[in-house]
């Protein structure tokens, strides 16, 4: 395919400005209150609130290699507030707490910009909006149910008919749309780390960049993490590894690393712009089965991302993405959804690791009698939804007695995943099935329908 001939297989945002300065890695033994290890968006987050609720406490972050070069610099970076991969999966899995739900993503959101404004983080932050489009005249009853909960619970929400659709975002399968106008847009996913670690080390926090964690110790009061060139003892311990926690023999049990490919263009040039519209810069995704997801950058480049995959052992290792083929389905897509841009190259191709269980929210696993706490599963909604995980996490490590504790979200677990290799085979049939259910249907409206029994909401 000639749009991919010139392709780079990195991604983007890591090639999109001066990266920060790596901090030193840890040598020789430590000591520390808490520890967070994982520098992503979970960590990060999780470093600044606990400085922020006391600036004397001594945290330190580890990360096995740079910041934002994980997951945290790899998704599309569209922003909302649910917490718990949207209202209709919420109704799903939590339909006794969405009211609480809904509000403590709203105030997660709220705290989330607050923090990047008062400390100036320039993250290319755009407040267009989020919209989802149905590809086909059959979506569309599903999409109205899920704008009856947009305006249940009080969402600043348009349901659009195809043309006033194709008035915001001009593409041939666009037959209508929900636009979501309140706090939701997109950022710049590698700056926002970069900030975010900014920010932490401002707040007093020990980072310790290509620190990878190699055993943990239970040493009764305190938890020993052993990295390559030294030690550090905590007296509580965040796991935030996210995708990354799957490779963890019980953590494992409840999350699969699957891997997201994304495409960016070449800038766009004026006229090109004119095509297709969007000027009001939603974030979008749509309706099909293998959902893609879309948005454009501060330079005019459409970030085009789905079609998930699973490579063996959940392994999180890009480099068998790093390959032309790979793309193809996903730039066949995008040709589809926007033929007019036909003259369009792709300049970037990459993947990322996406945390997915069942139920497609956060959780917690805690380890060695409570001292060190899992927190992940974004499945991802992670862009935001780290920091509410990230609180979470720190409220049961700390034991602080918050009601959001025992919501079922916080106090109970995801399903189970079979082990390999069941896990692969299943993750193969699912993922063939979701490319074609959309235009062959057959056993594959079958297959999907008994994952879905299993708890997957496909």
């Amino acid at each position: 395919m000639t749009a991919l001939s010139d392709v780079t297989f990195y991604p983007f945002w890591l090639d999109d400005g001066p990266a920060p300065d790596s901090c030193p890695n840890l040598i020789g033994p430590a000591d520390t209150d808490l520890l967070i290890v994982g520098g992503g968006f979970t960590g990060l987050w999780a470093a600044i609130i606990a400085k922020q609720r006391d600036p004397r406490r001594d945290v330190v972050v580890i990360e096995a290699g740079k910041v934002a070069h994980g997951a945290s610099g790899r998704p599309g970076g569209i922003v909302s507030t649910s917490v718990i991969h949207g209202l209709g999966n919420a109704k799903r899995v939590f339909p006794g707490d969405m009211d609480v739900l809904e509000r403590l993503g709203i105030e997660n959101l709220d705290a989330w910009r607050a923090t990047i404004e008062a400390y100036g983080i320039d993250a290319d932050l755009t407040w267009g909006g989020e919209m989802t489009v149905a590809v086909d005249p059959a979506h569309l009853p599903d999409l109205k149910e899920e704008y009856a909960l947009h305006q249940q619970h009080g969402h600043d929400a348009v349901m659009l008919d195809r043309a006033a659709t194709q008035a915001q975002v001009a593409s041939p399968l666009f037959e209508g749309a929900i636009w979501s106008r309140q706090r939701t847009g997109t950022v710049q996913p590698a700056k926002l780390a970069w900030g975010l670690k900014a920010i932490a080390l401002t707040l007093g926090v020990r980072v310790h960049e290509h620190t990878p964690m190699l055993s943990v110790t239970d040493l009764g009061a305190q938890l020993r993490i052993t990295t390559h060139d030294g030690r550090i003892d905590a007296r509580r311990v965040l796991f935030a590894t996210n995708a990354w926690g799957a490779g963890h023999k019980h953590i494992k049990r409840y999350v699969v690393a699957m891997r997201d490919r994304v495409l960016a263009t070449e800038p766009l040039t004026p006229e090109q712009m004119d095509r297709i519209g969007w000027s009001n810069r939603q974030g979008i995704y749509d309706t099909r089965k293998q959902l893609n997801y879309m948005r454009l950058t501060r330079d005019n480049r459409i970030v085009y991302g789905g079609r998930i995959g699973y490579y063996f052992n959940d392994a999180t290792d890009p480099v068998g993405d790093r390959q032309p083929q790979v793309y193809e389905r996903l730039a066949g897509y995008f040709a589809q959804t926007f033929p007019q841009l036909g003259d369009v190259k792709f300049s970037h191709a990459w993947s990322g690791p996406i945390d997915l269980t069942t139920r497609m929210a956060v959780h917690l696993q805690p380890y060695y009698g409570g001292k060190g706490i899992y927190a992940g599963g974004y499945s991802g909604f992670g862009v935001t939804g780290s920091r509410f995980g990230a609180r979470l996490g720190l409220e049961a490590l700390d034991q602080t007695g918050s009601p959001d504790l025992d919501l079922a979200l916080a106090s109970t677990l995801p399903g189970r995943i079979p082990r390999e290799p069941f896990r692969w085979l299943g993750a193969a049939l699912t993922m063939h099935a979701l490319n074609e259910v959309d235009t062959k249907g057959g056993w594959r409206k079958v297959w999907l329908n008994l994952v879905h029994r299993f708890g997957f909401p496909l």
